[in-house]
């Protein structure tokens, strides 16, 4: 595999990446640094967790002059915490080559940012927050030369297209536009078509819909058990443990009973202030908390490093959310272990997902049979029913 410098990365940007301890480029950065630094256009597929950010950031580090106008590079992200997450990843690079990195997002003052937004050479930000600032004309956007739209599929989800149409209007129709997503299909084809020219496109495919380096276990247990399982499951976890769960008051109410039993723990949904949230990422990043309890749409984008357990408290609504929890696990090579608490009457249908994720061994190694896929029908009105559903679902 080539390295960062054959790949076309100068010497001060690898030397920034080795004091981190990254010698080697990742797949994706492998197959996008060579069509992004030469300015062209790129798709890209690849999931959260496979150094897809470095795959940008090295790029636009490289072409970006410092003495140009800013900001002149713009990285559009889904939520407040990536927003934070793709800036630190940028610091260190950006600095070997004199550029200044900026992140803006909601929940805090404006006056900060936008002062800091205005002087950056690279901004990052949320559309919601950069959408205000530029409407209220504390940011111009004029000279951006390089555009990015990351985990696009996710912004879209978050029905944020109306906002990001008119933020791209606002920048020039000349300049490099480089789109990431964990799909090229669908409406995330309708945007790229719509936002960039002749794009180069790289694909990196998992052998399995889910991340295929995990581990994954479906633990039986009780309803009155899943609590102290938990506890005991955290305590024996060498590392920190991301806890999905499917509500705001269930995320507070189980770190609670887990704070009860001695688990050093934080919760994380949308209820909580920014302050508040960013104390709890903090207290989890640094090992000072064991565990992080979160719901779907709080932990959206979250990028934190060195997660070794997902625990599924709650099953996940369906396929996708499985594949989007675990994935929080066993990143940019790393292993990791994805565990699924699974209640008496949960069986049935976690054993079907377990299935079409091609994980039914792993559901029956814990002693839980896998059951049959229901059965479908079309009435003559066209009406599609199910056999053997539950009563009352």
């Amino acid at each position: 595999m080539a390295s960062f410098a054959e790949l076309g990365v100068s010497h001060p940007v690898t030397e920034a990446l080795g004091r981190r301890g990254i010698t080697g480029p990742f797949p994706i950065q492998t197959m996008v640094l060579p069509d992004a630094l030469a300015g062209h256009d790129v798709l890209a597929k690849s999931k959260t967790g496979s150094g897809k950010t470095l795959a940008f950031a090295l790029p636009i580090v490289e072409r970006l002059d410092p003495a140009a106008p800013a900001p002149a590079a713009l990285v559009l992200v889904p939520t407040r915490e990536l927003a934070v997450q793709v800036a630190d990843e940028f610091t260190d690079v950006a600095a070997a080559r004199g550029l200044r990195v900026a992140a803006a997002y909601g929940g805090v003052g404006l006056t900060a940012q936008a002062k800091a937004a205005a002087r950056s050479h690279v901004l990052v930000a949320t559309p919601g927050r950069l959408e205000d600032l530029a409407t209220r004309r504390m940011v111009t956007l004029g000279a951006v030369t390089v555009f990015v739209l990351d985990e696009a599929d996710r912004m879209l989800d978050m029905g944020f297209l109306p906002q990001v149409d008119r933020i791209v209007r606002r920048i020039p129709t000349e300049r490099q536009t480089m789109l990431f997503s964990a799909t090229l299909d669908g409406a995330v084809a309708n945007l790229a078509a719509a936002y960039t020219r002749t794009p180069r496109r790289h694909e990196i495919e998992a052998p399995r819909e889910t991340v295929d380096s995990a581990e994954h276990r479906f633990v039986p247990v009780a309803s009155g058990e899943k609590v102290e399982t938990l506890a005991g499951l955290i305590r024996e976890a060498p590392g920190r443990t991301l806890v999905f769960v499917r509500t705001k008051r269930g995320a507070d109410r189980l770190a609670t009973k887990l704070g009860r039993l001695g688990v050093r723990v934080e919760a994380m949904h949308g209820d909580l202030t920014q302050a508040a949230r960013e104390r709890a990422l903090q207290r989890f990043s640094s090992g000072r908390a064991e565990a992080l309890v979160a719901t779907d749409v709080a932990a959206r984008g979250l990028d934190l490093e060195h997660i070794t357990h997902v625990v599924n408290f709650d099953p996940p609504q369906d396929d996708k959310g499985y594949v989007h929890r675990v994935g929080r696990t066993a990143r940019a090579g790393r292993s990791g272990t994805g565990v699924t608490f699974v209640e008496p009457e949960q069986q049935a249908d976690v054993s079907r997902m377990a299935a079409r994720l091609k994980l039914d061994e792993e559901f029956r190694r814990e002693g839980m049979a896998v059951a049959a896929p229901r059965l479908v029908f079309t009435s003559g009105r066209g009406r599609r029913s199910g056999l053997g559903r539950r009563r009352g679902r």
